[in-house]
């Protein structure tokens, strides 16, 4: 398969290291400035509904190991952690996302969530990143495989990549969950389904265009095949 994979989309700057170090860059500074926390990406009601899953999933305790893969400005986990969930990482390969998401788990008081930089699909990652070595119940994905979808360069090669770091640092009986705006149920299932089998979906309101039914969001929750 050519780099550009199965992509109905093409690359863009998101999809580079340098859009996010410049984004989060001035995100920091206005920050400090105006206490403004930045793009929630998804918005504030997706993320809600992701918390909400993972509050009632099957298994999951307060006390169960969570990652969020790119968390950005981290509001996903101090949204958990605000529901009680203690064992909470993010990791980003930005450094300026997660010196933003330290400066608002600080203003937050949620200081004990550990954030780290770290890139999920350099095949080095675990050797530059402790929390690659772990194992965790849940990884949460909102937004994160689609930047690494739209790279200018050896996307197909980083998909793969990405998708085996999930594979390694997931607990057997553990959750997947991934959000997209790029990709269809569909598309999320052929690519992902060499190792993953879907357990659950996160629905979300849906539109009508052209005589079919569609959402501009999908939340898949993934289990790895045994």
């Amino acid at each position: 398969m050519n780099d550009e994979g199965d992509r109905d989309f093409e690359s863009s700057d998101l999809g580079t290291k340098d859009f996010w170090d410049n984004t989060y860059s001035r995100e920091v500074e206005n920050f400090k400035d105006h206490g403004d926390v930045g793009e929630i990406w998804f918005g504030e009601d997706t993320q809600e509904k992701i918390c909400d899953w993972i509050e009632e999933g099957e298994g999951i305790e307060k006390t169960s190991s969570i990652i969020d893969l790119g968390c950005g400005n981290g509001m996903m986990l101090i949204n958990l952690w605000k529901r009680g969930f203690r064992n909470l990482t993010g990791v980003d390969y930005s450094e300026g996302a997660i010196t933003l998401a330290k400066s608002l788990s600080e203003a937050e008081g949620t200081n004990e969530i550990v954030y780290l930089v770290g890139d999920l699909v350099d095949e080095r990652g675990k050797s530059q990143c402790s929390c690659l070595r772990h194992h965790y119940k849940v990884c949460v994905d909102k937004g994160t495989y689609d930047a690494v979808s739209l790279m200018p360069e050896h996307c197909f090669k980083g998909r793969e990549q990405y998708r085996d770091t999930i594979k390694s640092i997931m607990e057997p009986d553990g959750y997947f969950i991934i959000t997209s705006c790029n990709w269809t149920k569909d598309q999320l299932l052929t690519f992902f389904g060499t190792d993953f089998l879907v357990h659950d979906e996160i629905l979300y309101p849906t539109f009508q265009f052209g005589g079919k039914t569609g959402s501009k969001v999908t939340s898949l929750i993934m289990k790895l095949k045994s």
